[in-house]
C-alpha cells in the first residue's frame, strides 16, 4: 500500500509548469488541432516557439501544418 506522499509524488509534473495568460478556449482548441496536424504536442510545439524567439543557437522554427480545407455548403471551395 502506497503512503499519501508517495501517492502525491506519483502524480506530480516531472517538469515546472508555466502559465501563459490571455488565451482563450478556441484558440488552444486550434492550436492543439495544428500541432496534432504537424505531429507534435502543445508543449513541444511552443518550447520551441521560445528557443527560436529567444534567439538559442541551432533554434528553428517548427513546421506549420496545411491550413484546413474550408468547404461546407455556405463556402464552396
Amino acid at each position: 500500500m502506497t503512503s499519501e506522499e508517495e501517492r502525491r509524488r506519483q502524480h506530480r509534473h516531472r517538469h515546472r509548469q508555466r502559465v501563459v495568460r490571455g488565451i482563450d478556449d478556441e484558440l488552444v482548441a486550434d492550436f492543439d488541432a495544428a500541432a496534432h496536424a504537424a505531429g507534435g504536442d502543445r508543449s513541444n510545439i511552443t518550447r520551441r516557439l521560445w528557443e527560436w524567439y529567444a534567439r538559442r543557437p541551432g533554434a528553428e522554427l517548427p513546421e506549420r501544418p496545411e491550413a484546413p480545407s474550408v468547404e461546407s455548403d455556405n463556402h464552396p471551395k
